[in-house]
C-alpha cells in the first residue's frame, strides 16, 4: 500500500521540480559570485594584444569563425534564433555580467568552456593568440544588429 502512494508523490514531486525559470536576485548573486571569484580561473592573467584597430579586427574575425553560430556577429546574439530558448540563455557579451570579468578570466572560459550551460572549450582548437584576440574584439563590440544577421 505504502509503495502505491509513494510513486505517484514521487512522479508529482518530479514533474514540478523539472519547470524552468528564471532565476531569482539571490540566485543570480549567489552563482555570479561563485564564478568570479571561485571556479573561474585566470582573474591575474593580462592580455598581452594592445587593443589597436588591428587587433579588434583580427579578433573579430577569429570570432566570426568560432563563436558568431551562438553569440551573433556582434557579440549579443543578433539572428541566433535559439539563443534566449538555452537554459540557461547565450549571454550577451555586452552585459555586466560577462564584461565584469577579467581579460584572464575570459581567456580561461574561452579554454575551458562552462558546463553545463553550453560553452565549449576551446582548448586545442584555438592558440593562445586567437583566444586574446577574440578578448579584445569582445572588449570592443560593435553597437547591436550593426553587422546583420549571423543566420537569415
Amino acid at each position: 500500500m505504502r509503495r502505491l502512494i509513494f510513486f505517484p508523490i514521487l512522479a508529482l514531486g518530479a514533474l514540478t521540480g523539472c519547470g524552468v525559470r528564471a532565476p531569482g536576485k539571490v540566485e543570480t548573486v549567489v552563482i555570479t559570485g561563485f564564478k568570479h571569484h571561485l571556479s573561474v580561473r585566470g582573474a591575474k592573467d593580462r592580455n598581452p594584444i594592445p587593443a589597436t584597430a588591428e587587433t579588434v579586427a583580427a579578433g573579430q574575425k577569429v570570432f566570426g569563425y568560432y563563436c558568431y553560430s551562438c553569440h551573433g556577429l556582434d557579440g549579443q546574439n543578433t539572428g541566433v534564433p535559439f539563443a534566449d530558448r538555452m537554459s540557461p540563455p547565450v549571454p550577451q557579451l555586452t552585459s555586466k555580467e560577462v564584461q565584469s570579468y577579467s581579460d584572464g578570466q575570459l581567456k580561461w572560459i574561452i579554454e575551458n568552456g562552462i558546463s553545463p550551460s553550453g560553452m565549449p572549450a576551446s582548448k586545442g582548437i584555438l592558440n593562445d593568440d586567437e583566444i586574446w584576440e577574440i578578448i579584445t574584439y569582445v572588449r570592443h563590440l560593435p553597437a547591436k544588429g550593426s553587422l546583420g544577421e549571423a543566420y537569415k
